[in-house]
């Protein structure tokens, strides 16, 4: 390790820095290792990420992200601004930067940018990133995919206003897998590496109890046209339909197991006005009524 710190051309792999990341937040349990006056709690990110995941859109999310940290962090002040059809994120300091200062603005919005793209399952195109001292590296422009712009006022990154109306499509279920893998799979160019299917079905998710989106509405949310839409769920094996009736059958079966709540709230929760047509959707799912797979299926 010595010899790796002394060269000037030593890299190291994504796993070995997300290792030495992991390694700083238990030695100085800090999630900014150190480099803020006052640490930042071991955890604050996941019950971070455990609000966010009930958010509606991108925009409601980093809004209530940044509020959350606003109250954690002295050092710096995250902000979202829209002017101009652009979004910008700004990292502001509170007090004059230093080295350390710059480091944890710059790894801060990093891993902001990778939550971000994570909970709507895209990596969000960016348009600019500005530091205030330097150039960047060609690193750093590898990893926004974009010039990254030294000598600027502040620290922030920009991109399309319209990307945040994009839905947050994660899910406290998917969230578990996600928080296991940090904060290695935030520091990795982001790609969603699940099927259609699974996006959609995260899609279907966040809307029970309301009214369900349309194929138009899936497709407009995915950047996929009705036509394409259809034929990939084609080569998936699934129609859409299919895909709503299983949502719900599957949110069903989850709170008739884990929940003690009584079948006309189930029903309401899932999407059924009436709790004789839930009984009969269900029977139809299952081939028993929702009661009776309670009785026979739920754990003590």
């Amino acid at each position: 390790m010595p010899a790796v710190l002394d060269s000037l051309l030593a890299r190291i792999s994504q796993d070995q820095y997300a290792a030495l990341i992991r390694a700083l937040r238990r030695a100085r349990r800090d999630e900014l290792w150190g480099l803020l006056d006052r640490p930042l709690q071991p955890g604050s990110s996941g019950r971070c990420m455990r609000r966010l995941v009930h958010c509606a859109t991108l925009g409601e999310a980093l809004r209530e992200g940044f509020a959350y940290y606003h109250l954690l962090i002295d050092d710096f002040v995250p902000r979202l601004a829209v002017q101009g059809g652009q979004a910008q994120l700004r990292f502001v300091p509170r007090r004059a930067p230093d080295g350390r200062l710059d480091y944890a603005i710059k790894a801060f919005m990093l891993l902001s940018f990778g939550a971000a793209s994570w909970l709507v399952a895209r990596r969000i195109p960016l348009q600019g990133v500005d530091y205030t001292s330097g150039h960047g590296t060609a690193d750093s422009s590898r990893v926004y995919q974009v010039p990254v712009r030294g000598g600027q006022s502040s620290v922030g990154l920009s991109f399309e206003a319209h990307w945040l109306e994009l839905p947050v499509v994660q899910s406290p279920q998917s969230l578990r897998e996600f928080l296991a893998g940090a904060p290695a799979n935030l520091i990795v160019k982001y790609r969603d590496s699940s099927n259609l299917t699974d996006r959609i079905r995260r899609l279907l998710r966040k809307s029970l109890g309301g009214d369900m989106p349309s194929l138009e509405d899936v497709g407009a949310s995915l950047a996929v046209t009705p036509q394409t839409l259809r034929r990939r769920l084609r080569e998936e094996g699934r129609g859409f339909q299919q895909l709503k009736d299983e949502t719900r059958r599957d949110a069903a079966i989850d709170y008739l197991l884990h929940t003690p709540w009584p079948l006309p709230d189930i029903a309401e929760r899932v999407g059924f006005s009436e709790a004789s047509t839930f009984h009969r959707a269900f029977k139809q799912w299952t081939g028993v009524a929702p009661g009776e797979y309670r009785l026979e299926h739920r754990v003590e």
